[in-house]
């Protein structure tokens, strides 16, 4: 099932995207490192948006749910793992958002 689906953020997901933002802040040590923070948010955002937003039914399932499921963002040397669920014919929910190599979603 392919078509317009609008893409909407739980509080957990925003708070998750500001706790990646502030977390690779307080890493940056270069002028790359600060331009690199806002590009993975970026990223983040432009993929779950425009992905999600047409075809979400093509990722993984995660559980025994079909209408939950994960994106992977490959972004650099890794990435970000996106879980969200879709709430029927016409909505999206983001449930959470973590890097790649944290062990589970918060």
């Amino acid at each position: 099932m392919t078509g317009e689906f609008k893409v909407r953020y739980t509080e957990t997901a925003r708070d998750d995207l500001l706790h990646l933002f502030d977390f690779m802040l307080d890493r940056a040590q270069t002028v790359e490192d600060f331009d690199a923070v806002q590009d993975a948010i970026d990223a983040i955002k432009s993929e779950v948006e425009g992905q999600l937003g047409r075809s979400p039914f093509i990722y993984r399932k995660v559980g025994q749910s079909p209408f939950r499921r994960e994106l992977i963002i490959p972004f650099r040397a890794s990435g970000y793992v996106v879980l969200y669920e879709i709430e029927g014919r016409s909505t999206v929910n983001i449930v959470a958002v973590r890097h790649q190599l944290e062990d589970d979603y918060h």
